[in-house]
């Protein structure tokens, strides 16, 4: 059984602040609630830990497609089996909407339900409304400084 889900977020940041914010690795587990720590292994692949409601899971994750302030792309290579990707869209000047698309294959009664219950779909909407957040802190000036 494979699932899926797209989630989007408007967020009063300029596409440069989000993208910033999303790739960079350091700034994941503030906005990915599930998400215990992200170690880079080298510039494609990362080594994934997440603490999930009934589970632990760790996988590695490689980049498959990067395009600056416009995507990225990825695909599990090691653990659970998911692929995904983010883009960032440009609204106007002081704005941008981010959209998550992730395509993945639940195993084990949790997951499964999770993905039959749209829990999966929620904690992904939490996590862009975290982001949503911390991206508009940033423009603020009370979040971390985009680079």
């Amino acid at each position: 059984m494979s699932s899926s889900l797209v989630e989007t977020v408007d967020i009063k940041a300029p596409v440069a602040v989000t993208w910033a914010l999303w790739s960079d690795v350091t700034q994941w587990p503030k906005f990915l609630s599930h998400v215990r720590r992200v170690d880079p292994m080298d510039e494609r692949r990362f080594s994934w830990q997440l603490s999930l409601p009934g589970a632990d899971k760790a996988f590695v994750a490689e980049l498959t497609e990067v395009v600056p302030q416009d995507r990225i792309a990825w695909k599990t290579i090691e653990g659970v089996h998911h692929a995904g990707v983010v883009t960032f869209h440009r609204l106007d000047d002081t704005s941008s909407r981010v959209a998550l698309q992730i395509e993945y294959d639940p195993h084990g009664f949790v997951e499964r339900l999770g993905a039959l219950t749209n829990l999966d779909s929620a904690l992904a909407n939490y996590d862009l409304g975290e982001f949503q957040k911390l991206a508009e802190a940033t423009v603020a000036g009370d979040g971390p400084r985009a680079t």
